[in-house]
């Protein structure tokens, strides 16, 4: 391999994990068919408990990996992606 800016083969690739929380939401078609009327229901008539449950539940949340392949020469510095 061969690095583009300064043409030296003296190159390593390196493997690197990328790592994300993400809070997990409803998808469209959990809104089209609950949430759009249980939504203002739950706020309408359980208020209380509702705010209850939303300062002592936790977000649901989940972790995204993304790998991903980096080339770096050795010589120049130049870093890409392989």
């Amino acid at each position: 391999m061969k690095c583009p800016k300064c043409g030296s083969t003296n190159v390593t690739v390196n493997v690197i994990q990328q790592t994300k929380l993400v809070d997990k939401h409803h998808g469209i078609i959990w809104w089209v068919c609950i949430g759009w009327y249980w939504i203002p229901i739950k706020w309408l008539f359980l208020t209380v408990p509702a705010l209850i449950v939303k300062i002592f539940i936790p977000k649901r949340q989940k972790i995204k990996q993304k790998t991903k392949s980096v080339c770096i020469c050795q010589n120049c510095g130049h870093n890409w992606r392989a």
